[in-house]
Order: C-alpha cells, then structure tokens, then sequence
C-alpha cells in the first residue's frame, strides 16, 4: 500500500505547487482501500477540512489513474487518544494559578538539552497556514537536505509570530533523522556573552574551535547583534567557515540583516544568499487554525464560536493569541465553566490589538502623506509619478485595514474616481508586502505615528 500511495503522491505533486504538497501531503499515508472506501491518514482535524475542500478532486484523479477504484474518500486523524479537558468545580485561588504556572515553567526549563533546543518545538504541533506555509516549506526542505538548498536560512517576522518554534523544529526534526548530528541552537544575546567570557578567559580559540565542529548552527534574534562588532567579526568567521564545509546555517530576526544598523555589508549579504523568508501575521482563518490545533493537541473542549471570538479580538501576534487561549482554558477549569460561557458572562474581554487609540481616516491620509515628504492634495490628486501612486494606495490600504471603511468612502477620501481603482491598490499592496520587507517596515512606521 505504501508503494501505491507513493504513486500517487508522485502524481499530485506534479499538479500543484512544491510548497503546497510539502505542506498538505507530507505527512499522509494510505490506510486503507476495502470496497473503494478510501481512508487518507493525516494528522489534524486542519489538514482534514484543507485536503477535502481544495484537493479532492486532484486526489480522486491521481488514484484513479493509478487503478484504485473510489466509492468514497474520507480522512482519518492519525494521532494518539486525548483524555477531554473539561470544566469542573474548584475553589479559584491565587495559589492554584501560582502553581499550574510554576509548574509549566518548570516543565519547560527542564525540556532541554544540550544542543540548546527545547524538544516541545516540533512541526507537527506547528501550525502551517497562508502566513508561514513558504517558510515551512523550506524548513521541510532542510531537513530532507541539510545544508544543500536553502544555506543559510534567514528567517524574517514580527516577535510572536513562531519564529523560534520553527528554527527549533528544523533542530529537533534532524536529531530525529540522526542523532549524531551536531546540532547548537543559541540567542545571538547568549553567542555575545560567551564569547566574550571566553576571551577574558583567554579561551578564545576554544570558543571558535566549538562553533565549527557544528553541523547545524542556529541562532536567534540575530537584530540584537548592534553595536558588538567584535562579536560580529568572529560570527563572520565561523559562518564562512561553516558554509564552505556546507554545513547548515539558520538564523532568525526581526528585520532583514541590510535593516539591521551597522551590520556589516558582506555580512549581511551572506545571510541572505538563499533567500529570505517571512512568517506574517496569521489572518482570521488562520488564526482559527492555530487555535483548533492547540485545543486537538492539549485534549481541550472549547466551542467553535469560542474560538472564533478569540480569533476576531487579537490582533497582535500568535503568542499572544496563544496566551489569551490558555487564560481562558485555566479560568474555565477553575470556575466549572465552559469557554463560551465565561465569554458570555463577561468573565473574560480578549481585547489585543495594534490599535492604541480612535483614528480618523482624515489622520490616516495626513500621516501617510507626512511620512513621504508630500502634500495631502498632491498625494491624493492625479499623479501617476510612482512615488505618490504607491504613497496614495498605502494609504488606501491603511483605510481598509485599520478604519475598514467602504471602497467608495476610501475612493472618496484619496481623490480617485471608483471603488475599483481602490481595489486594485489595497490588493497591489497587500501582494507587495508579501516579499517586500522594506514596504513592511514602513507601514509599520506610520502606523507607529498613527496611534502612537
């Protein structure tokens, strides 16, 4: 069955793109065929409803082609049983909070070893969506192959996106494969001071020898390497040293290294020489996602519109997105309430988002057009000068994003003649900030002064 399912795959693979069939059919398998009753293992719920509301005809297709006759196709999670997390009654205190917390951290400071990676960090419990699935396929990609395509792996995204959960992952996920690999994973903030313990030590040549023994190096918030340029200088050295001996480089941050202030030149382009990669912040569906993976993995009940509730009201990031989930898990245990119950209540207001303060679509257009040096009546005139069409849909698609206004009002507010025109510039700029780093960052900026 395995060989079978292996053509099949072989099919399907060449129907739709590598980074989609890493994501969705990496991880399936055959289970059965009875009777053309076709039973598909995956392993979550997510991948259930993905692969029979976007690839089922594709599946059929490829099966058939391969002689397997089909009366139905169903998806069955391959995953180990999960006793229910449900409410029950118990005295709320400040000390049963203190030591579910306690021993969490506990768990957790004690969940690694000495490769510096924290095991909890694998891709099955990382949730793959529309904002990180390019990144994830690459990582798939290094662990089939480290230190070939994708060296180095620079890793771009806001904090709390997943970042360090993925880098770690590609760690753990290669000890699989090879428990001999010589694996390090360490904040570039630890990398400063241990180097510079061990010059004072005079160690410094041990310190160097360490790093290039490696065969995966990975590092953290790489952005914090400011202003340390010796430090700098000898993680210059030991990637070079790494690289040419094609061992696997990943790294993390916060910006792209050319945005990182005095990162040297030829550092900075090294870092991106296979590309960069970017986790973005997860959208609605997205969200939903991650929430109903977390609930699956921890064996929790919570209702859908519970979800979706916490879904619409943070806006920030994942890990706080996760946060929020897990407040409203413990508060329903302690108070012998379901989550949609609390929500209902009051008990619980999920409030996070970027927005600091009430804006007006009026302050909007003025801080996009201070922002790039132009007057608000030329910014939103007629000028088709590249500079003041770009600033002119930013701001078109900062109306939409932030005030959520009508294309018409946004068309009315920028001085274009129709809802299309305002179309065509929001969906322009959301494409663009798929790749372009530099325009994300300068959204960010003016929304920075916006609210601030």
């Amino acid at each position: 069955m395995y060989d079978v399912w292996k053509n099949v795959l072989a099919e399907i693979e060449q129907q739709i793109s590598t980074a989609n069939f890493s994501t969705w059919f990496q991880d399936t398998s055959l289970l059965s065929t009875d009777n053309g009753e076709i039973k598909i293992g995956v392993k979550n719920s997510f991948y259930v409803k993905q692969l029979r509301n976007r690839y089922l005809d594709i599946i059929k297709t490829a099966l058939t082609n391969n002689n397997i006759p089909i009366t139905s196709v169903d998806f069955e999670v391959q995953s180990s049983a999960k006793s229910k997390v449900r409410p029950r009654e118990v005295v709320a205190s400040d000390n049963l909070v203190k030591s579910r917390v306690k021993k969490i951290k506990n768990d957790l400071e004690n969940n690694t070893s000495d490769t510096g990676l924290n095991s909890k960090y694998t891709l099955d419990n990382f949730v793959v969506g529309s904002n990180n699935d390019l990144a994830v396929s690459a990582a798939r990609s290094i662990i089939d192959s480290p230190g070939d395509r994708y060296n180095p792996f620079f890793l771009y995204g806001g904090p709390g996106l997943g970042k360090t959960h993925l880098v770690q992952a590609i760690g753990n996920e290669l000890l699989k494969k090879n428990p001999n690999l010589k694996i390090f994973y360490t904040p570039i903030s630890h990398f400063y001071s241990d180097f510079i313990d061990a010059v004072k030590l005079g160690k410094g040549k041990e310190f160097n020898h360490k790093f290039r023994k490696l065969d995966v190096l990975i590092i953290d918030d790489f952005q914090f390497i400011v202003g340390k340029e010796k430090s700098q200088e000898e993680f210059f050295n030991i990637f070079n040293d790494l690289y040419q001996l094609n061992k696997q480089i990943i790294v993390t941050s916060d910006r792209l290294p050319s945005q990182i202030k005095s990162v040297d030149e030829r550092l900075a382009s090294r870092l991106t020489w296979a590309g960069a990669f970017d986790l973005q912040l997860p959208k609605f569906e997205d969200k939903c996602a991650i929430l109903r993976a977390k609930a699956e993995i921890m064996g929790a009940e919570i209702e859908p519109e519970a979800i979706e509730y916490i879904a619409e009201n943070v806006n920030t990031n994942i890990r706080d997105l996760e946060g929020e989930f897990s407040t409203i898990l413990l508060m329903s245990e302690v108070r012998g309430l379901t989550p949609l119950e609390l929500i209902e209540n009051g008990s619980i207001n999920v409030n996070k988002s970027s927005k600091l303060r009430p804006i007006s679509s009026k302050q909007i257009v003025e801080k996009v057009a201070k922002y790039y040096n132009l007057p608000v009546k030329e910014m939103c005139g007629k000028s088709r000068v590249t500079n003041i069409k770009t600033a002119r849909q930013i701001a078109m698609f900062l109306l939409s994003k932030e005030l959520n206004l009508s294309t018409n009002k946004i068309a009315s507010e920028v001085g274009v003649k129709d809802h299309t025109t305002v179309m065509h510039g929001v969906k322009k700029i959301e494409n663009d900030l798929k790749l372009n780093f530099t325009l994300r960052d300068q959204i960010e900026e003016i929304k920075e002064k916006i609210y601030g």
